[in-house]
């Protein structure tokens, strides 16, 4: 009988791994990695000290004094990470990144070369460990599920006993938070519990995505044996006539690349679930990966994999040259009503083909659009990033931000302003933040208006530690028929915006 089941290889801690590589780091350190105020990783080291995934940063740093933390870096990750993809092919082919960190392969290929499955592990840790001196754990089984949860444990789980060896594993495994919340508010703390509930049940109650959590819980395959096989017009490949050298110039050709190849599935209602890469160099080096998701793939995902894949190529120091020619193929597809939400998200499709224009004629910084952060001054709330980027706040805005003005202005400007009192004076603001006069005029953009109403001041940052007796303050102020927000720095008045 042939063998089914997945071998997947997990290097423990990979973001802490690829953060010390590159900043030369030790990783026998307290290390963590966060992404915002929130822990992602953490090093060996770390983890004896008590720090956990999920914990604040305010609260390791408190636990472990001596604690180096690194940003969230998902491009580095994978850029480290291809050494060891390829240490891993060189004795089991035809290896499909998950992650960066965490690969699979179908389990037959290993198991019959090297006649039985521990052996295969071994031999495949001990290589990796040789060539690029990283620590590796694997697993098989017979989903990729299963066969990560085996690889976090290090064990090879026989064949047929996947259900078995998931039941006593908590529901935490399951990668969507508010379904873990929910079943363990209804007292299902194992995946053999939800798998006990009727699928039906599931379907009706909770519907199609914890449907799907509920197949990996059973030990079944991510999505069921209907998954077509595309077609070869599919495939998008784009040759460049100045080679892509620099990862910059990969990121911009991945977005391009991103939209035809979403084009092509869109048309016929497909979505990507396997992702192949592969690349030619001006020296004729050929180069090839396979990328697999649990998910179908959007158009971010697609372009996020072939971003951080050139990125792994381009750094490599045996590459020779840049990359004259890009092809894209969909290995796997799936029906396009398995990604949930329009392939756009919620965008516009003719929108989104003006604005890859608008990127392609002036470049991909060319096109900006706001995000949401978070912080006390008008201009810290919003943040412009390159459009087609991800659109995550760098600080949370939910968070309560001490003196943030109740209402934002409309127009944020930031050019000097004159405010007067009845006798023409400068007004200013005294040490305890009270105004010097009674405010009458007002100049911005070489204008002048009376003042009919005005609030404030109020401090923005008060600084109480430092010898500065020059504290700056804001005050609203509102003239015939506009409003506007003024802010005192450094003895001079400053419009920083205009109220609709």
């Amino acid at each position: 009988m042939r063998d089914t089941r997945l071998l997947a290889v997990w290097c423990p801690d990979w973001p802490v791994i690829a953060a010390c590589t590159a900043t030369g780091t030790s990783p026998h350190v307290p290390v963590a990695v966060v992404d915002g105020n929130e822990i992602v990783s953490t090093s060996a080291v770390a983890r004896a000290e008590g720090l956990r995934r999920a914990m604040r940063k305010r609260m390791a740093e408190s636990m472990c004094p001596e604690l180096i933390t690194f940003e969230h870096d998902p491009q580095r990750d994978a850029r480290f990470f291809e050494p060891v993809a390829e240490a891993v092919e060189e004795l089991a082919p035809g290896i499909e990144v998950v992650q960066p960190g965490l690969v699979a392969v179908a389990a037959r290929g290993p198991v019959g070369y090297f006649k039985t499955a521990e052996q295969a592990a071994e031999r495949i840790v001990d290589h990796v460990a040789t060539h690029t001196g990283t620590e590796a754990w694997v697993g098989f089984a017979d989903s990729l599920f299963a066969a990560t949860k085996a690889a976090h444990r290090n064990v090879i789980v026989p064949p047929g006993e996947t259900a078995e060896f998931l039941r006593p594993l908590g529901v935490h495994e399951l990668d969507s938070p508010e379904l873990v919340d929910l079943l363990r508010r209804l007292g299902l703390k194992t995946l053999g519990a939800f798998a006990d509930v009727p699928e039906n049940a599931v379907a009706s109650r909770f519907g199609g995505p914890a449907t799907r959590q509920h197949r990996l819980a059973r030990g079944l395959p991510e999505r069921p044996l209907d998954k077509r096989r595309p077609a070869p017009e599919l495939v998008v490949t784009e040759t460049f006539d100045d080679p892509v050298d620099r990862i910059d110039k990969a990121a911009f050709a991945a977005k391009i690349l991103a939209e035809r190849l979403h084009d092509g599935l869109a048309a016929r209602s497909l979505a990507c679930t396997r992702l192949g890469i592969h690349a030619r160099t001006e020296h004729d080096e050929e180069l090839h990966r396979v990328w697999r998701a649990a998910e179908p793939l959007t158009p971010r995902g697609i372009a996020d994999r072939v971003r951080w894949q050139l990125d792994g190529w381009l750094t490599r120091e045996r590459l020779s040259s840049g990359i004259r020619t890009l092809t894209l193929e969909p290995v796997e597809v799936v029906h396009g009503t398995a990604l949930q939400l329009g392939l756009w998200g919620h965008d516009d499709e003719r929108a989104v083909r003006a604005l890859l224009h608008v990127q392609g004629l002036l470049g991909p910084d060319g096109v900006q659009v706001p995000v949401l952060d978070g912080g006390i001054g008008p201009k810290e709330q919003v943040r412009l990033v390159p459009w087609g980027d991800e659109r995550v706040p760098l600080r949370n805005p939910d968070h309560p931000w001490p003196g943030r003005l109740a209402r934002a202005p409309a127009t944020l400007a930031d050019e000097p302003a004159d405010l007067w009192d009845a006798a023409g004076e400068e007004i200013g603001v005294t040490g305890r933040l009270e105004l010097t006069a009674r405010p009458q005029r007002l100049a911005v953009k070489g204008k002048a208006q009376d003042v009919i109403a005005w609030a404030g001041p109020w401090p923005v940052d008060e600084r109480w530690w430092a010898p500065d007796p020059h504290r700056a303050a804001r005050i609203q102020v509102q003239t015939n028929g506009q409003a506007f927000l003024l802010i005192r720095r450094n003895e001079k008045w400053f419009l920083e915006g205009v109220y609709d």
